[in-house]
């Protein structure tokens, strides 16, 4: 008998195929030679054809260079950090396919001599919060506060509330950063009440910052007590305010969670925030407030290896000037629409055979966003087998499991990808 591997073809007889030409342009020549030397086992162990190793090469090639999938969000978390947190608005990817070239991002075109890097976005950011004289924007929120304290605090007091050292995601903790930012932490007050009187009794000639910081997803409640931030700023030493999760102005939806333009207009010297949360941007720390503190930040030698790149520079004032963001669409949609839509949907669904109905649901902000504020929604409940299928679809559909049933909450997905939802659950239903 003929031996199969002797029929194998040559590896650069296969790479001829005009498909995989053009796949090395848009992959690169590692990924598709790894397709087409999978595709060539297959010959030498003889459960492929000869001829048919080109077309088993492009089949088994990746859509894109990248690792990362698109996935369509359906677990009612409008602010989902294991699945990326914000989605950027058609303006914000425009902005930074347009950025991904040669850029002016620190010229001066009309002068041809250097210019302020991302003064556009600067100049964007006050515009949306007047209240600040001035901004910086680092690569996240975590890095707005080292900065800060590097900057402000290295080898001085930090006052801050017991109750506001907490530990979030993956197991970082605030005063943590604190202390390797180089403050001394002077914890004032119990978990649950602090008065102002604490903080003002810890207040002494080392003191450099009153810090107050955002609770995340960590909410005490009954028998509590905190000063307002009117009361602290008459403490003589500057507060910072971290506010978590990128508000710039007030939210009728969510009102108790901090925005910038209040903390600022009670007297905060800085706020810290995100501009992946709320605000509905790409991953970046935003600092805003008194003009010499940020001064002094931004000509921090740490803040170089802190800064963004240009494509977070277009992201981020596409975001701030540009349309609505998906994140506050999503927070903002009627129920009433996403019980239409869900309707619709259903009738689809059904029609095909799939067990399906619509129920109520509730949403959350995430991100540690809005701690305890339940959003009503509306969802599609379908049997607890679906959500492994739909994760392993395309794209991958991510809902969760309540009750026995997978449920696809329709507040974090959006309208035009109703479609792409409905195509990846009929497939899912052709594999349950």
């Amino acid at each position: 008998m003929t031996d199969p591997r002797r029929a194998t073809p040559r590896v650069d007889a296969v790479l001829a195929d005009p498909r995989l030409v053009a796949a090395v342009e848009r992959l690169g020549p590692a990924l598709v030679r790894a397709a087409v030397a999978g595709a060539l086992d297959e010959v030498r162990s003889g459960r492929l054809p000869p001829h048919a190793a080109a077309d088993v090469a492009v089949a088994a090639l990746p859509a894109a260079a990248s690792g990362l999938r698109r996935v369509l969000n359906a677990t009612g978390v409008i602010v989902h950090t294991n699945l990326g947190r914000s989605a950027l608005s058609p303006a914000a990817v425009a902005a930074v396919c347009a950025a991904a070239g040669y850029t002016d991002v620190e010229f001066d075109l009309a002068a041809g001599v250097r210019a302020k890097r991302g003064a556009e976005v600067l100049g964007a950011l006050r515009a949306a919060v007047p209240g600040a004289e001035a901004v910086h924007v680092v690569n996240n929120n975590a890095a707005a506060l080292a900065l800060t304290v590097f900057a402000l605090a290295a080898g001085r007091e930090v006052v801050v509330s017991r109750g506001e050292l907490i530990e979030i995601g993956d197991g970082f903790r605030i005063p943590e950063l604190l202390t390797a930012a180089g403050a001394k932490l002077r914890e004032v007050g119990t978990t649950n009440r602090t008065h102002l009187s604490d903080y003002a009794a810890a207040i002494g000639p080392e003191t450099a910052l009153v810090m107050r910081l955002h609770p995340s997803n960590y909410r005490v409640s009954g028998f509590t007590a905190a000063p307002s931030l009117a009361d602290l700023v008459t403490l003589d030493v500057p507060v910072v305010y971290d506010i978590g999760s990128g508000l710039l102005a007030p939210e009728p939806l969510l009102p108790d969670e901090p925005d910038a333009a209040s903390a600022l207009a009670a007297g905060a010297a800085l706020v810290t925030a995100s501009a992946d949360k709320l605000l509905g941007g790409p991953q970046a720390g935003l600092i805003l407030g008194r003009a010499d503190l940020v001064t002094r930040l931004a000509r921090h030698p740490l803040a170089r290896a802190l800064r963004v790149d240009k494509l977070t520079l277009a992201a981020l004032e596409a975001t701030v000037r540009g349309p609505l963001p998906p994140t506050t669409a999503a927070l903002r949609t009627p129920v009433t629409t996403l019980r239409e839509r869900a309707r619709r949907l259903a009738a689809a669904l059904s029609g095909q055979g799939v067990d399906v109905e619509v129920v109520d649901s509730g949403s959350t902000v995430g991100g540690g966003g809005a701690p305890g504020v339940v959003l009503p929604s509306v969802a599609l409940s379908l049997p607890t087998v679906y959500a492994a299928l739909l994760r392993a679809g395309e794209p991958p559909v991510v809902g969760r499991v309540s009750a026995g049933r997978c449920l696809l909450d329709l507040r974090t997905i959006a309208a035009h990808d109703d479609e792409d939802l409905l195509t990846a659950t009929l497939a899912a239903a052709k594999q349950s």
